[in-house]
């Protein structure tokens, strides 16, 4: 892509905005940057651009499609692109091979962040320059994805992608690309769930060498069958059973592969490597947790897809650790005949994600703190499945609406508080006291909000610090000494 002498608009001069201006300019285009909010903008308003001298836009996640700007400069013929699309367009060379290094997308309502994580761990120990980049959250502007794309050293990328970045992102062509599950989240951005599917698709088109989809997800299943890969593509299956071929899953303990991509021919089963041996996987009974198991398969089958050395990838994977606030045990309290954990996993900011956390143990035992920004979802098949597994309820947000017409029509027999909203800086400590009414010994207190975090906190790691804050004084103060 040639931006000399072009002019692109940048609207939202966040970490990717701001970083893919340098690019361009460094390349010769005239940028001209817009945000309401940042004193160092180009512009304050969309309404004071001169669109008869603007060639492309990059938009960022902030704005939704119907955004009266996008939809003007649609209007007028003038491209829309995601910072990912520029990125991809921009790609440099990489420097041993002489051609742009490949990318490995991830994309997902859940799992996302985990999966890119590893899978970057895994390249890097076979001897790959390969970071994250795109949709994980960082503030080091040398790893933005307009800055990894067009950094020479690099053998290749491991991009975790949002449903937002895709939206206005046509041109990948991946290496290899999974998704690692869809349900319902940011519905009123993408205008309903097929639109968001549909997004979430993009990472499949002309894929490669191989596209890794969540086989026990029927909506996914159904994407990787539909999508139109490059020639001689592998689809591979994950699954938490006992893989059919064309999969890669559980049985009998053992992770399994019978798609081909370990080696063996596809359905052959290739056994390789006991599930226990993935101490980051399990909870201290031993007991699974189901999603991190689920993003181990995925990272697993696109690092071998790519050529990886598997059993440097498995010795790697299983010494990994998942980053903050995905279901991490932040205090224990000692109490009489036993205790009381406290777990994080504000990371869980859907229904979905939710589940999979709540799954994750014994009938009864869990006192949740759940709510915050709904974003358009409800809750009933949530509280509907989990309410084997929930002891007690504790919700925080302001708007609580959602989640109290979810337990009142499907589990109103579980105690529940509510914690009136006003006062953002007492609230978590306000869930936790509560909490400690609930729980005795055995039981977690986990907090898996089921909503995005920005009614009340900074962020979902603002929401996780000040819940971990909590709970380790909670446990101070009340515990066995």
């Amino acid at each position: 892509m040639q931006v000399a002498n072009t002019t692109v608009v940048i609207a939202g001069l966040g970490v990717s905005g701001t970083s893919l201006a340098e690019v361009l300019k460094e390349r010769g285009a005239h940028v001209i940057g817009v945000d309401e909010h940042k004193p160092e903008a180009d512009l304050h308003s969309f309404d004071q651009i001169d669109w008869d001298q603007v060639d492309y836009v990059m938009s960022s996640p902030v704005f939704n499609p119907r955004t009266p700007f996008i939809l003007e400069a649609q209007r007028r013929g003038i491209p829309v692109m995601s910072e990912v699309e520029f990125a991809w367009r921009l790609r440099a060379d990489n420097e041993r091979t002489g051609k742009p290094a490949p990318w490995i997308g991830i994309t997902g309502t859940n799992g996302k962040t985990s999966t890119t994580e590893m899978t970057s761990e895994m390249l890097n120990a076979c001897g790959m320059d390969a970071p994250t980049a795109g949709n994980i959250a960082s503030g080091d502007m040398s790893m933005s994805l307009s800055r990894c794309a067009t950094n020479p050293k690099h053998d290749a990328l491991c991009v975790e992608l949002s449903s937002f970045q895709l939206h206005f992102t046509d041109s990948l062509e991946l290496d290899c690309a999974a998704i690692t599950n869809i349900a319902d989240d940011h519905l009123d951005w993408h205008g309903g769930r097929e639109n968001y599917a549909a997004d979430k698709s993009k990472v499949f088109h002309n894929a490669k060498r191989v596209i890794v989809y969540n086989a026990q997800d029927a909506t996914v299943t159904a994407l990787a069958q539909a999508a139109q890969t490059a020639p001689g593509c592998r689809k591979v299956g994950f699954t938490l059973e006992a893989p059919q071929a064309g999969q890669i899953g559980i049985d009998n303990g053992w992770i399994v592969d019978r798609s081909g991509v370990a080696g063996g021919a596809e359905g052959e089963p290739v056994k390789l490597s006991a599930i226990a041996d993935f101490t980051h996987l399990t909870e201290p009974d031993g007991t699974l947790y189901p999603h991190l198991v689920a993003d181990a398969l995925t990272a697993l089958a696109l690092v071998l897809g790519l050529g990886a050395d598997c059993e440097t990838a498995l010795k790697t994977l299983k010494s990994f650790k998942p980053g903050g606030h995905r279901i991490e045990t932040v205090a224990e309290a000692k109490v009489d005949g036993g205790s009381i954990r406290f777990v994080d996993d504000s990371k869980a900011t859907n229904g979905h994600a939710a589940n999979a956390s709540l799954s994750s143990f014994p009938a009864k035992s869990v006192v949740w703190i759940a709510g915050g920004l709904a974003k358009g979802s409800r809750f009933e098949r949530l509280i509907s499945d989990q309410a084997k597994t929930i002891k007690a309820a504790v919700i925080i947000g302001k708007d609580q609406t959602p989640m109290r017409e979810a337990f009142a029509s499907q589990a109103p027999d579980i105690p529940i508080t509510f914690i009136e909203p006003e006062d953002n800086a007492t609230v978590m400590t306000r869930a936790v006291d509560a909490c400690g009414e609930y729980a005795s010994a055995g039981d977690v207190v986990l907090m898996a909000p089921a909503c995005a975090s920005m009614d009340q906190f900074k962020s979902y790691a603002d929401r996780g610090n000040q819940f971990a804050q909590a709970a380790k004084t909670w446990s101070e103060v009340h515990g066995l000494h």
